[in-house]
């Protein structure tokens, strides 16, 4: 940039010079000469560079008009031509650089130093020093200093760097030993580098140094993704391919048009400049990869990595999506949805056996029994005696003197009870809304029907909508529970087919299948058991991908938080990349088509092709840049 002002300035100065009565002609040259110096310093660097690859790029072709114009006596013409360049470069840039600094400041998040806990004692120590299995601590309104888990204390963490969520999430200590496989710890327990802890005070036991944190690795893979080009980008840099070697093979030829034209070699050489200079494809180079590194640094922001220009253009051409549905269109672990008394026991009297029975089983049924089941009553039931667990049909347990039965319809009938015909027929009814549902006998009297469900997500509903309401026509579940449930939700949530009984090889044929009609379809999944639909389709999306491994490695888009949310800020983002790929393709693909004839024939000089060549670029990198501002219309941003 500063060479390219003090170019203006030396350009400035000798065009004003020349106007002065008297003054010796070559004062001015003078001040062209300096300016030739400093526009054309970094563009001789780079033309060589090129040349140095084997390749006759932009920077070389303006580099020669400049010399040409020179060589003619139309310093000031190439003077100017150097100006518009480099301070179009200068100005480009800036604004990539503008684009990267949004990625870059995420890892300036992470502090450099953290209060390590050894025997005892705190000291403070680089990040670069922590090792997995470390205690360190952190206090409150301070930044968490390594990817890890919570095992003392409990605070709100504000994730917004990492997830894109607008709201703190509530964060508490891990009970018992953290095991090996520390995916499989519960979000309430872990935390991410470069997050911001609230009120509390937490120790954390670090999980990955600070070269693998979630951040830092989601920074890396941003890098690596600005490199990935778009369909568009392949397409423009064909173009450029075959078209750079035409336009030095035009302007060869246009340099002996005095042979044929009635004009001197200083005419035909002019002409052949202005030619160089107008179909030069400056704004066709940058037009796609400036509108990608902003898309892709945008949706950084709002929690979601996009891998690259492939998947973020593909986002914006889906009609279709299609949806596992454990845990990315429900919450993924059951909970209690419902507590029948029968034979005139009270719902209190129905839990509390209910709870007391199962709450030393390690099933997960159990577990959402004993929490959904203790939060309704609002306290704590002691266990009950004397517990037996009957494989693969429920529980036999001693409770208040009496012995009680928790279970399916299986355990009763292998018991030889009959089960009377208005209870079964409410378990079936309750069974066709998606829920799982357990019998509850106590002194070989039936008291009451448990049921649970793997619960929808509580934004599921409106994300799905909002989907709708932007494009996707086709919202398909593929899940290998039963069609019942898979129903069930569908209708709770709004999915428009659901797909049932599915195994993994059969969810990669329902995407072949679904491509054949709908062209280009999504698959959102874990990133784990749906890999192989998710490599299938158009787009692979993984849910909860912070501090994933798998799900980072295995989709092409992330959504870094566990919300569906995020989806219709990414799609929509990419259909406004999509629009301003296209607008920036007709911009510089139009500028050259104009300024060729135009040039070709006589019409536009050198200094309106500088103008309009130069103009046309700084014109797509300022479209492209408003990507970076871009604000989902009537989807809420987190």
């Amino acid at each position: 940039m500063a060479f390219a002002i003090t170019c203006g300035v030396l350009l400035l100065a000798g065009f004003g010079l020349s106007f002065i009565p008297g003054i010796n002609h070559y004062i001015p040259v003078v001040f062209y000469i300096g300016a030739y110096f400093f526009g054309g310093y970094f563009t001789t660097l780079q033309a060589v560079a090129g040349i140095r690859k084997g390749h006759f790029e932009i920077d070389f072709l303006m580099l020669v008009a400049a010399i040409g114009a020179a060589a003619l006596g139309n310093w000031a013409e190439g003077a100017l031509l150097l100006f518009l360049f480099s301070m179009g470069h200068a100005l480009e840039h800036y604004a990539m650089a503008k684009a990267k600094r949004s990625i870059e400041a995420l890892a300036k998040l992470v502090p450099k130093t953290a209060l390590l806990k050894k025997d005892g004692t705190l000291r403070e120590v680089a990040i670069e020093l922590l090792q997995a299995g470390d205690t360190i601590v952190v206090k409150p309104n301070s930044t968490i200093t390594a990817d890890g888990i919570v095992v003392y204390g409990n605070s709100s963490v504000d994730q917004a760097p990492i997830t894109g969520e607008s709201v703190p999430v509530d964060k508490s200590a891990f009970a018992g030993e953290v095991p090996s496989n520390t995916d499989k710890v519960d979000e309430q327990h872990r935390v991410f580098a470069g997050t911001v802890n609230g009120n509390g005070n937490l120790e954390i036991l670090v999980t990955r140094i600070a070269a693998d944190s979630t951040i830092a690795r989601l920074v890396k893979m941003v890098n690596e993704a600005q490199a990935q080009k778009s369909p568009t980008q392949h397409f423009t840099d064909k173009i450029e391919k075959y078209y750079v070697p035409a336009v030095l093979v035009l302007v060869a030829l246009l340099l002996f048009a005095f042979l044929i034209i009635d004009e001197p070699f200083s005419a035909s050489f002019y002409r052949a400049m202005a030619v160089l200079v107008g179909a030069s494809p400056c704004a066709l180079a940058i037009s796609t990869p400036s509108a990608v590194l902003s898309g892709v640094a945008r949706a950084a922001r709002g929690g979601v990595l996009i891998k690259g220009g492939r998947p973020l253009e593909d986002l914006g051409s889906l009609t279709a999506i299609a949806f596992d549905k454990t845990g990315t269109l429900t919450e993924g672990k059951p909970k209690l949805t419902g507590a029948y008394p029968l034979n005139n026991i009270s719902e209190k009297q129905l839990l509390e056996t209910v709870i007391a029975v199962e709450k030393l089983s390690d099933h997960p049924l159990a577990a959402a029994i004993v929490k959904g089941g203790e939060a309704r009553l609002g306290k704590e039931v002691p266990a009950a005696s004397q517990v037996e667990a009957i494989q693969g049909r429920g529980v036999r347990a001693i409770w208040n003197g009496s012995t009680v039965y928790v279970g399916n319809k299986e355990l009763f009938t292998g018991k030889k009870d009959v089960i009377p015909e208005d209870i079964v027929a409410k378990v079936e009814a309750l069974e066709n809304q998606g829920n799982t549902t357990m019998l509850v006998q106590q002194d070989d009297v039936f008291t009451g029907i448990i049921s649970l469900m793997d619960v929808a997500r509580a934004d599921a509903k409106n994300t799905l909508a909002a989907l709708k309401k932007i494009g996707i026509r086709k919202m398909i579940m593929l899940t290998g529970d039963n069609q019942k449930v898979a129903e069930a939700i569908a209708r709770e949530t709004g999915i428009t087919e659901a797909w049932g009984n599915l195994l993994p090889e059969q969810k990669v044929a329902a995407i072949d299948q679904l491509r054949a009609t709908e062209k280009k379809i999504a698959m959102v999944g874990d990133g784990v058991n749906d890999a192989p639909a998710m490599a299938k389709s158009t787009v692979g999306i993984a849910m909860g991908a912070a501090g994933s491994d798998v799900a980072l490695e295995t989709a092409d888009v992330a959504l870094m938080a566990d919300k569906l949310s995020s989806l219709p800020l990414a799609i929509g983002l990419s259909r406004k990349a999509r629009q301003i790929i296209k607008q920036n393709v007709l911009i510089s693909l139009g500028m050259v088509a104009l300024l060729i004839p135009l040039t070709l024939l006589g019409i536009a000089k050198m200094g309106p092709a500088v103008i309009g060549h130069e103009g046309s670029t700084i014109v797509v990198v300022f479209n492209a840049l408003r990507l970076l501002v871009y604000k989902p219309k009537g989807v809420k941003d987190h």
